[in-house]
């Protein structure tokens, strides 16, 4: 593996736990420690807030076309650098190198498109309606950031919280993920060398996430977070934010609804259905959990997605013509084994897969289930694994429902070659998302959100930006 930074990033130094504490990464297709790397606590936030809010004056007085150009020397940087990049995420996530070269350059182009929106913040100008003000409208930096990444997109989810609060003037401390930390440092090292200041990004890898963010959350220095995870751990920033009234803005769980209608083109929907499904071995809030496949298609569309989830390649992510790589962890592997053996015993059918392979690593086999009963945890559940499970619909108005009877709403799938239904069925999905005859939603420049318990505000796009601007308004009288 290449040589990687392994020390806390704070006030553009790279500094050793105040402890001198350090965390095992550990590869998870062989469960071998690949390097350890400071653990930061309590005393090691503090200094971070302190670079952070030290830095934040001036960086907000910086020039928008100085953002960009630093924005854009990183994005170049990243590029050139996708072998090295992509080879430390498979190392320390798993992915196969093909989708890590992949996910380099989405995550690349968030630099490039918020490099682009830093020198376009508008603000604006108008008389009031009784005339006599004028008003002066402004778009200043919401101020210091605390922005915390999940390990599933560990390059991709870094970039696409700091390019907007960069361009946008904020300073950040950035808390990736503890199984995932090395693409975290990495960013950092690549933004020191595209000349961003001292201070104005930070970045603590932690075991002790509690103890290191609920102080800076109810502090009432740090003024936005943007959380990437779990809805429960969601759940529990936002109340910590509440204390000092912290913006947030939150991507959380997902339970993505795939509608498969009797005219859908079946090729389309398979091939569909691999993106949305296989994408980052299922690891991935966009996932495709419940696969709702109208009676008339579900033999043939289950045989269709069997055979080609059967001859995906197992292995380590960087051995060549591996296609899918090993979970997270042990407990994410034991989670997926779990719910597919409830759905077994509640009579669902294995179509391909369903039997996890001896030997080391946390390996779990592409799975397709038939016949799944609605009362599986499954179905309830955020799957995160390689497993697709089938249940069949006889109508519009019936599918709609069983889609949308979840807390959750993010993304949802729709495949039918009637333009009408597709439109009106998407229209009634309650998600911030859906992909119609596409496996894919995901793009730099198209904000990424969801409904209900899926979260709070939108990434990406033309209003990734508004999560780290104020607007203010001055009144001027009319003389």
């Amino acid at each position: 593996m290449t040589e990687v930074l392994t020390q806390l990033f704070i006030g553009g130094a790279w500094v050793d736990a105040a402890d001198g504490a350090t965390m095992a990464v550990d590869d998870p297709a062989t469960g071998e420690i690949l390097c350890h790397v400071a653990d930061a606590g309590p005393k090691d936030a503090r200094l971070a807030e302190e670079a952070a809010v030290r830095a934040q004056p001036g960086w907000a007085r910086t020039a928008p076309r100085a953002r960009s150009e630093i924005l854009r020397r990183a994005y170049e940087l990243i590029v050139e650098r996708t072998d090295e990049l992509a080879h430390l995420m498979t190392s320390e996530m798993g992915k196969p190198l093909a989708e890590a070269r992949g996910e380099v350059a989405y995550a690349a182009e968030f630099f490039r498109w918020f490099s682009e929106e830093a020198v376009r913040i508008e603000g604006g100008h108008g008389l009031l309606p009784d005339g006599r003000n004028r008003m002066l409208l402004s778009r200043r930096p919401v101020g210091p950031c605390l922005l915390i990444t999940p390990w599933n997109f560990p390059l991709a989810m870094g970039t696409r919280k700091m390019g907007p609060a960069i361009a946008a003037g904020c300073t950040m401390i950035l808390k990736p993920a503890p199984q995932t930390p090395l693409a975290s440092l990495a960013l950092a090292g690549i933004l020191k060398e595209a000349g961003l200041p001292d201070g104005v990004l930070n970045v603590v890898t932690t075991s002790r996430a509690g103890e290191v963010c609920e102080p800076l959350l109810r502090g009432g220095r740090i003024r936005k977070l943007s959380f990437t995870g779990s809805t429960a751990v969601g759940r529990l920033l936002l109340a910590q934010c509440a204390d000092t009234v912290v913006r947030a803005s939150m991507e959380l769980g997902g339970n993505a609804p795939f509608i498969v209608f009797d005219d859908a083109d079946l090729d389309v929907a398979v091939d569909g259905a691999m993106v949305a499904k296989m994408r980052n071995m299922g690891e991935a809030c966009t996932a495709a959990n419940r696969f709702f496949v109208h009676r008339s298609v579900a033999g043939e569309f289950g045989r269709r997605l069997a055979e080609r989830m059967g001859a995906l390649v197992v292995g380590p992510g960087t051995r060549a013509g591996v296609d899918v790589g090993p979970l997270i962890d042990a407990a994410g592997r034991a989670k997926v084994e779990e719910l597919v053996a409830d759905a077994v015993e509640r009579g669902a059918q294995v179509l391909v897969g369903g039997r996890r392979p001896e030997g080391p690593g946390n390996f779990y086999p592409p799975t397709v289930l038939a016949g799944v009963d609605p009362g599986s945890r499954l179905m309830d559940t955020e799957i995160f694994g390689p497993v697709a499970a089938i249940l069949t619909f006889d109508d519009e108005d019936e599918v709609l429902r069983r889609a949308n009877d979840t807390p959750w709403g993010l993304v949802g799938y729709v495949f039918t070659r009637g333009l009408d239904r597709g439109l009106r069925v998407s229209e009634g999905l309650e998600v911030g998302m859906v992909g119609l005859n596409t496996g894919l939603v995901s793009n730099p420049a198209a904000p990424f959100g969801g409904v209900k318990q899926s979260g709070l505000g939108r990434e990406g796009g033309r209003v990734g930006i508004d999560e780290f601007l104020e607007h203010q308004y001055v009144a001027v009288p009319v003389r």
